[in-house]
């Protein structure tokens, strides 16, 4: 009964892929989550707040470092880039000047990328933040548009259909605003595409904090 409580499945959402999540379920960290979007799945432990390295310090506010961990082989280019891009993020909505001088660990191990890793690896930290108590002053999700050569787009997309893709693009929106936190584009597209996937991913983004929402009351709800 345990093990149901913390474990959410989305069932199937409108334009994305079928989502499931389980949270706490590793002892070590403060706290943890395991993310799958469609076969895309990805495991987040959230450190802190705890002591930090002097030489690390911030006398204002927390120290936040996140760290990517391929399924094989040690961290490359590939992996520095998304870290900061997370790191980024993270920043924006975590009150780290709740926890001066103190160090917020956020390790992301990808398990199977089937496309749409960035966003999936956001929205595994967001809920491993929650998870772990940490204040935010908002939640945000990472959604991934994929551009083909018709100027079609395809929320979410898979790793086969990011090949075909002309452009991908991914944003981080935030959930009171619907403000995009972070984005990464990789192709190319025109300033008229932008702003449909942005408005594409904002509209996405409503059914992700939603099942955000769902998870949580379906984790503290009492039986």
């Amino acid at each position: 009964m345990e093990t149901e409580q913390k474990r959410f499945d989305s069932g199937d959402l409108p334009a994305l892929r079928r989502i499931l999540c389980e949270q706490g379920l590793l002892s070590r960290p403060d706290g943890s989550a395991s993310w799958m979007q469609g076969d895309t799945s990805v495991l987040v432990g959230v450190y802190g707040p705890t002591e930090v390295k002097v030489s690390k310090e911030i006398y204002d506010k927390a120290t936040l470092e996140v760290l990517l961990r391929p399924k094989v082989g040690l961290p490359g280019v590939y992996e520095r880039s998304r870290e900061q891009m997370i790191k980024k993020t993270c920043e924006a909505v975590v009150l780290g000047t709740l926890h001066p001088r103190s160090s917020i660990t956020v390790v992301l191990q990808v398990v199977t990328d089937a496309g749409s890793l960035l966003a999936s690896c956001l929205n595994a930290t967001c809920v491993g933040l929650m998870d772990a108590g940490l204040p935010m002053k908002s939640l945000f999700c990472g959604v991934t548009c994929a551009l083909d050569a018709d100027g079609n787009i395809t929320l979410d997309p898979t790793a086969k259909q990011e090949k075909e893709a002309q452009s991908i693009l991914t944003f981080a929106i935030d959930s009171t605003e619907k403000k995009v936190l972070m984005s990464s584009t990789k192709g190319t597209c025109s300033v008229e595409q932008l702003q449909k996937c942005i408005a594409a991913s904002q509209l996405a983004s409503d059914a992700i904090f939603q099942f955000y929402r769902d998870s949580a009351h379906r984790k503290y709800s009492k039986w």
